[in-house]
């Protein structure tokens, strides 16, 4: 089986943001006509999982991958977590650090934020990478398939892990090395690309102190704004990714409601599962690349 190459992180820093240490990381140089990138992970993961991509688009963009508050090495304070509370980091790191308007590139979790920031803060988006986005739409109905904690536990079970000894004791379950890599099988359409390292950067951050609260807000938090909702106010291009192996995604008929509400995006789908920036980096930098140069940058 051929074996993934070994791509170390590049080196970050920290922003402190309401008493918070936030992680981030930076590489590349400013382009002359080429706005900043800022990648945001999804749901347990970190700016790790984008070492790939940071690599890859530095040469010609000035990079930037960010920590959300919970997650990788960022604070875990116990707090309640919500779509509003991300958006709201970016928008201020965005402000604060980086100085001006950024193209977003989010997957999962990330790109639900991602399309927060880029439709309710919209001075602060230059353009919008949507990667196996989450998010609810009003009607749900065909476009994806339901959580797959709750599709397994049901509704009474779930309301069982609202209580915080319930939800300490899946977290300590699904916290194992060999859980996580289980996870991972399912949801990689190439193997080769869980690596030690790949299980090893997901595992970490879920020692820190707090890491349990965290991951308990996934059955406490309320949904935030609705999709199409934001897609309606989103005034940016947009480009949007699909890995359609993804099982937790039907990806062409999620795509299919995407460009219902916002028929001018430009969509691509690669043969790879729900991370495709991670099994197929090469192909998503260089959609990336390219869609920055024909969509975001202006002609003068």
């Amino acid at each position: 089986m051929q074996v993934a190459p070994i791509v170390a992180p590049t080196p970050g820093q920290y922003w402190t943001w309401r008493q918070q240490p936030i992680y981030y990381v930076k590489a590349g140089e400013p382009g002359k006509h080429r706005p900043p990138l800022l990648l945001i992970h999804g749901f347990g993961a970190s700016t790790d999982h984008w070492r790939k991509n940071v690599a890859g688009l530095s040469r010609e963009f000035e990079v930037w991958a960010i920590d959300l508050l919970g997650f990788g090495r960022s604070g875990k304070p116990d707090w309640k977590y919500s779509g509003d509370l991300w958006r709201d980091q970016l928008h201020e790191f965005i402000t604060e650090v980086i100085g001006q308007p950024t193209v977003l590139a989010g997957n999962s979790l990330g790109g639900y934020v991602s399309l927060c920031v880029a439709s309710q803060r919209p001075e602060s988006s230059a353009g919008l990478v949507l990667i196996n986005s989450a998010g609810p739409f009003t009607d749900l109905q065909g476009t994806t398939k339901p959580d797959p904690i709750r599709q397994v536990m049901g509704n009474v079970v779930t309301a069982l892990f609202q209580q915080d000894w319930a939800s300490f004791l899946l977290f300590k379950y699904i916290q194992q090395r060999s859980v996580i890599r289980k996870t991972l099988e399912k949801v990689y359409l190439d193997q080769s690309a869980i690596t030690d390292q790949l299980v090893e950067e997901i595992y970490r951050p879920s020692c820190d102190p707090g890491a349990e609260r965290v991951f308990a807000s996934v059955f406490r938090t309320p949904q935030g704004e609705k999709v199409d909702i934001l897609l309606h106010q989103l005034t940016r291009p947009l480009l949007m990714l699909w890995g359609e192996a993804d099982p937790w995604i039907n990806a062409r008929e999620r795509g299919a409601k995407f460009r219902s509400y916002h028929p001018h995006l430009t969509e691509y789908y690669l043969n790879a599962g729900h991370c495709p920036h991670d099994e197929v980096p090469d192909q998503v930098n260089e959609l990336l690349r390219s869609w920055v140069s024909r969509s975001v940058l202006s002609p003068e």
